[in-house]
């Protein structure tokens, strides 16, 4: 029997933790959370910070890895890469994870290697940012260097706003450093992929549903993507450069882009599974497509057999509510029974402060569902949605 660490224990490597062990891996999961939602559904589970590279590294030493995984998360790829060298299992470089979850070297690899992407700016410090705040081009997006889940990131229209953003995107910066890029303007859609040995699969293109400005939480995904066609094979030619530009081999990513006067260009891309849900649950509702068995498998170096199985919609929508205290949220049974529907999670508990959507953590749950098509999935999720109560006082 192999062995897998996931590297998390949250609701979103739930789905790893059950997968893993309904195709026959011991399941080894890490988290810093004692109380984290998939600790009792692992083989083993150890109260360690993804992001503590050594403490993780002998949790693997002494569980004897055959392969390590992560799922909607940036941070601990670099972990994954560390184990991956040390201890001669299959994943990324220490190199290529950097890039793939530093947002300044990820734009500067994408400009080296002509890939399609806004123009940019690096800010390291105040005075960096006073002596370039007039060179950009607005409207633009400030971004921390090292973030994700749209955390820290906002839009800018002029000269007089910038100041302010530059204080909001740098509270959550790890480093200090901003990213200031170009805002485009267009649909937005996400691309699930997965490589193995240098070969790229996209198993699906998502459109992406947000608050707009300035924040762009994302509130919603669907598949298959209602795009021409002739634009969704320019996404995955612009996928798939980006992905070589970064020097992505093995594993899931995740691809972000815009579609500006239909040309696609990069926002950003993640050497991991995609979060919200998409490739645990909407891949496989729409395409048929085991996406997290592939994950494992490839994570442990078996060969990959990607089959299409279906072609349905899927669809995800989150909810929040007023700013206040959550008192409760009602309907979720009557939301349950609706056709196509297959989930209604939630992420906050009775008595949790609730603010206006900054970023995604400040989502109070979500209604997956399935449908014929992308546009019947999304009803489903809608009429779900409309028999779910938020109280907050």
């Amino acid at each position: 029997m192999k062995t897998i660490l996931c590297l998390g224990a949250s609701i979103m490597q739930v789905e790893a933790i059950k997968k893993a062990k309904e195709i026959g891996y011991r399941i080894i999961a890490v988290d810093y959370d004692k109380k984290a939602l998939g600790k009792d559904l692992a083989d083993e589970f150890y109260e360690v910070s993804t992001i503590d590279t050594n403490a993780v590294l002998e949790v693997a030493k002494k569980c004897k890895i055959d392969g390590v995984v992560t799922v909607a998360t940036d941070m601990p790829v670099r972990t994954a890469a560390v184990l991956s060298e040390k201890l001669g299992i299959p994943g990324l470089t220490q190199d290529v994870a950097i890039k793939a979850t530093d947002k300044i070297e990820m734009i500067k690899s994408f400009s080296e290697n002509k890939v399609p992407s806004p123009a940019f700016w690096i800010v390291e410090c105040y005075e960096d940012f006073m002596n370039q705040k007039e060179e950009f081009t607005y409207p633009v997006i400030f971004k921390p260097q090292e973030n994700s889940g749209s955390r820290g990131v906002i839009l800018v229209n002029k000269a007089e706003e910038a100041e302010h953003a530059y204080e909001y995107a740098k509270k959550f910066s790890k480093t200090g450093k901003i990213l200031v890029e170009e805002y485009l303007e267009g649909p937005e859609v996400s691309v699930e992929v997965i490589c193995e040995n240098g070969k790229v699969h996209i198993l699906a293109i998502t459109d992406k549903l947000t608050t707009g400005a300035p924040f762009f939480v994302e509130m919603g995904h669907c598949q298959p993507s209602a795009l021409d066609v002739e634009i969704q094979n320019k996404i995955k030619n612009v996928a798939a450069q980006a992905i070589r530009a970064i020097g992505i081999q093995n594993g899931p990513v995740h691809v972000e882009m815009k579609i500006p006067e239909g040309i696609p260009k990069m926002i950003e891309l993640g050497a991991r599974m995609g979060g919200d849900f998409i490739t645990t649950h909407l891949v496989p509702l729409s395409t048929g497509i085991d996406m997290m068995k592939l994950v494992i498998q490839n994570a442990c170096g078996e060969r990959l057999d990607i089959p299409q199985k279906q072609n349905y919609g899927s669809a995800i929508r989150f909810f929040t509510g007023k700013a206040g205290e959550l008192k409760d949220v009602s309907g979720i049974e009557r939301a349950l029974s609706i056709k196509g529907v297959k989930e209604v999670l939630r992420f906050k508990d009775d008595g949790s402060r609730i603010t206006n959507v900054h970023n995604s953590l400040d989502r109070i749950g979500c209604v997956i569902a399935q449908g014929e098509s992308n546009k019947d999935a999304i009803m489903n999720c809608e009429k779900a949605l409309e028999e779910i109560k938020v109280n907050v006082s």
